[in-house]
């Protein structure tokens, strides 16, 4: 027997909120190994890791869709990364944000061990960065199913 539509529809939300609160309580995570990535990956007062990688990107200006990449952020429970932010060559550091892209998936990969959170498991794939208006952006994804 399935659901009416209108109760799937309120699952669905649920679901939303719930990820996307589980998401925001991550970004608070404290990085109990800073300062061990590297002298040019100073963590922030806060703690606040997406805040850190957010500034090193800055504005991610671009003149061409070869200025354009994305980095890979924070980890889920059954692998693979949260989320993809787009950042420029012209003025950020490839090496910075490896580093502290590499410190986010750690300090969420701790936070998921030590909560014991499961997540469902679905694939997040890079979507790719192209140069919009002169700054670079994530491409449109398909919907996950």
């Amino acid at each position: 027997m399935s659901r009416p539509a209108r109760e799937d529809g309120a699952m669905k939300k649920l679901l939303l909120v719930l990820v996307f609160g589980c998401a925001a309580c991550t970004t608070q995570a404290q990085d109990p190994s800073a300062g061990k990535a590297g002298a040019d990956v100073a963590p922030s007062p806060s703690g606040n890791i997406l805040a850190d990688i957010k500034r090193a990107i800055g504005t991610p200006a671009c003149s061409s869709n070869a200025d354009c990449r994305t980095l890979p952020v924070g980890a889920m429970a059954c692998g693979g990364p949260e989320d993809y932010v787009a950042w420029s060559t012209v003025n950020a550091s490839e090496k910075q944000l490896r580093a502290l892209s590499a410190r986010s998936k750690t300090v969420r990969q701790a936070d998921l061990q030590r909560s014991g959170e499961m997540s469902i498991c679905r694939h997040t794939p890079d979507p790719g960065a192209s140069c919009v208006a002169g700054t670079c952006q994530l491409n449109a994804s398909s919907p996950a199913v």
